[in-house]
């Protein structure tokens, strides 16, 4: 299985039909799912014909994935997955970063550390030009990581939900990083 990138604990490779299994219990955890959809699981069928078509499809102009099941490299267990996809099939230079782990890997770093290798690789490999990601303004555990991995706010919105959950009253957090920013941050004034 090519690996798309590593880090000091985690290792990214593209998903595939035979991670079902892991992809359906990530989405049937109540509290994975509670930013998402209120804690509704996703049944089956949806994460059979929905979801994993998704999670494995090429996108043309990155000509891979834009998602990464994320596996601890010392156990090989699989921990769920990073998004790091533009939103237009046709512009590569904009992309979204996105994570859903399993309950036993929350508190433990690894949204952090895979969202920080992503944005780099991004930014020294990928011609990446801006890193996104969004939240619900509720959402402090994510919010926390987008900080970490060097994102900052950019913006509050209101998006109509078709089936509002607990805290969207509240609106939705947008957070971004710039290569430029990325750049003068980690490789000091004048670079680039």
């Amino acid at each position: 299985m090519d690996v798309f990138l590593t880090t000091e604990r985690l290792s990214l490779r593209a998903l595939t039909p035979a991670d079902l299994p892991q992809v359906y219990a990530l989405d049937s955890d109540p509290e994975v799912m509670r930013h998402l959809n209120g804690g509704r699981p996703t049944t089956p069928q949806a994460v059979r014909e929905e979801v994993l078509p998704l999670l494995t499809r090429t996108v043309p102009c990155l000509g891979h994935p834009g998602f990464w099941a994320a596996e601890e490299r010392a156990t090989g267990s699989f921990l769920g997955w990073f998004e790091f996809r533009p939103p237009s099939d046709e512009d590569a230079t904009v992309v979204e970063l996105g994570y859903r782990l399993n309950r036993s890997a929350w508190g433990r770093g690894y949204a952090t550390e895979g969202s920080r290798a992503l944005v780099r690789k991004g930014f020294t490999e990928l011609r990446v030009e801006r890193v996104f990601a969004t939240t619900m303004t509720v959402n402090s555990r994510s919010r926390r990581v987008m900080e970490k991995a060097g994102l900052r706010h950019v913006r509050t919105f209101f998006d109509d939900w078709p089936d509002p959950v607990e805290g969207a009253e509240h609106g939705d957090v947008q957070y971004a990083l710039t290569r430029e920013e990325w750049q003068r941050d980690h490789l000091g004034p004048g670079v680039g």
